[in-house]
């Protein structure tokens, strides 16, 4: 049975995609067209039905010509690398837009910037270069592996005209880094709430311990106390974020001695040194400078603080990179203009505080 979806273009008018999809002998044939009416887009889903259910008719119609959603179904199920639930959705949200339906051997560039185009209606150019960068790996593979004639070539273009056009374009890089004012009426608050609710998640000691360990909120959750190696001062890093690859890019980095002392305070309640949710963490800190009023500090900034902390200590790029995890120095770059200024936190009344060890972290 044939469906439409109606979309909004930039234009502000309203576009109709045609989606037809038939299962026949375990086979799904799939094919999509855009409309501007929506009458129009039913009239050719009935027609098309109608065609599509003639003797052979959609061998000859599918018989060498796979689409790129086709190409999509393989690259998900056959890819013996671990995929992630963020490219696994983005994969199959992609499936869902017109140039899904096309032969693989006839798309051209200008459809995907037309594809970049429709993505940017209701998303950032950030996320639409996400959607792209996941797509490219379809492309990359597909020919070689399968024969499906896609070409890499072609998505290489298109990623090219997508950066000049301004549809897509890396994420901004933030500079935002907390203060001592900040980060004392935040650890105060947390105190404070602590005492009234010890079971809560002890967001005092997880917020330092991002700060000095320069752990995103996803790894700080996945720590478990056999992970941690403290006779080197270390900790192994589950899955760390890495444009290649994340599924199974377990990496070793050090612990800087104010993170592992915070570690050490920590009590044994879980396999997990931090056994919490990462969406709460960012939730409570985002929560937590609106009622403090504190503007435009998000729980990675302290990541960016503690990076830049380790170069004004005149820590190199590779020995920063050893507690950071970052696999290519290309991305510490941006800190080779701190000159040496001794250490942001000696002396920090807060760290000898949440550093005692106590039977329970609060």
């Amino acid at each position: 049975m044939g469906t439409v979806v109606k979309r909004p273009r930039k234009d502000k008018t309203t576009a109709f995609l045609a989606k037809v999809s038939i299962m026949r002998d375990g086979q799904t044939h799939r094919e999509n067209k855009t409309f501007d009416k929506k009458a129009a887009a039913l009239a050719w889903i009935a027609a098309r039905e109608e065609e599509l259910s003639k003797p052979g008719e959609i061998q000859r119609a599918t018989v060498g010509r796979p689409t790129l959603a086709d190409a999509i179904d393989k690259y998900t199920v056959e890819s013996v690398k671990k995929m992630g639930k963020s490219k696994r959705n983005v994969l199959k949200n992609l499936k869902t837009f017109a140039i899904a339906g096309k032969a693989c051997e006839d798309i051209e560039s200008q459809d995907i910037v037309s594809l970049a185009a429709e993505l940017g209606k209701t998303r950032k150019p950030q996320t639409v270069a996400v959607y792209l960068s996941h797509l490219s790996a379809v492309f990359s593979i597909a020919r070689p592996a399968w024969g499906f004639k896609l070409d890499e070539a072609t998505m290489l273009a298109a990623l090219k005209v997508t950066r000049r056009l301004g549809l897509t374009k890396q994420s901004d890089e933030r500079d935002r880094r907390p203060t001592w004012e900040e980060l004392d009426r935040i650890l105060t608050a947390y105190s404070d709430r602590s005492i009234r609710r010890p079971d809560q998640m002890p967001m005092r000691m997880i917020v330092p311990f991002a700060l000095f360990s320069t752990r995103r909120q996803e790894e700080i959750c996945r720590i478990e106390w056999t992970d941690l190696d403290p006779k080197h001062s270390r900790v192994l890093v589950r899955d760390m974020k890495h444009p290649g690859e994340k599924i199974g890019n377990d990496t070793w980095v050090d612990l800087p001695p104010e993170a592992l002392a915070i570690i050490n305070a920590m009590p044994k309640i879980s396999k997990r040194i931090f056994p919490y949710e990462a969406n709460a963490i960012s939730k409570s800190f985002t929560l937590m400078c609106k009622v403090l009023e504190i503007e435009d500090l998000r729980f990675h900034d302290l990541r960016h603080d503690g990076v830049s902390r380790l170069f004004e200590m005149g820590r190199s790029i590779p020995q920063a990179a050893t507690v950071s995890g970052h696999r290519s120095w290309e991305s510490l770059k941006r800190y080779t203009h701190i000159r040496q200024s001794g250490d942001k936190y000696k002396g920090w009344p807060w760290l000898k505080l949440l550093t005692k060890p106590t039977s329970k972290a609060a």
